[in-house]
């Protein structure tokens, strides 16, 4: 009896924490993705005005969630599979997460193993801008936005063709708006 009882409270457990597990994570990234959305203190935020930024740190730090502050200002990077576009394979445009600015077409998206999502081209050679970056003993080209000067991620030259470059960008930072109002 002892071993039913023990086979029967092991298969309850097996089954219903992955179900648990995947509420909390869901739940975890759709607070994740209010916080991107929310414009209402940003008045800086425009997807349709290209006009270049000169906004200091201390007022973005006022401005800006702090998980988007630290990537985007303080050139930080969320963890590798984590983000909540690794695997979006809907169809729309990731916007500049800080100021609005388009940056990439989901048609330039790719399947990357890197962890983060990862693009081939910007959407205009002016969406995004590059500085060298030495940071951690290495030597790599920053993105930045273009508008903004919000530190996006990384490029590098082992992407797909017809460009052979590899945008691996940080989630937190961007913002995704589907052609497909229905679309996730």
């Amino acid at each position: 009896m002892k071993r039913i009882s023990f086979n029967l409270s092991l298969r309850l457990i097996c089954c219903c924490f992955p179900i648990l597990l995947f509420s909390q994570c869901s739940n975890a990234q759709k607070k994740q993705s209010g916080m991107q959305t929310d414009h209402k203190n940003n008045p800086y935020y425009s997807r349709t005005d290209s006009k270049k930024l000169n906004v200091s740190d201390a007022e973005w730090k006022k401005i800006l969630p702090k998980d988007v502050y630290e990537i985007a200002r303080e050139k930080g990077t969320e963890y590798a599979f984590t983000g909540k576009y690794y695997k979006t394979d809907a169809k729309g445009t990731y916007y500049c997460a800080v100021c609005g600015n388009p940056l990439f077409r989901s048609g330039a998206k790719f399947a990357s193993s890197c962890g983060w999502p990862s693009f081939f081209e910007s959407l205009t050679p002016t969406s995004v801008r590059y500085q060298s970056d030495h940071s951690h003993g290495m030597s790599r080209d920053e993105v930045l936005c273009g508008r903004c000067d919000s530190h996006l991620g990384h490029i590098f030259d082992d992407g797909p063709p017809p460009t052979g470059k590899r945008f691996c960008m940080n989630s937190a930072v961007l913002e995704f708006v589907p052609d497909d109002a229905n679309a996730k």
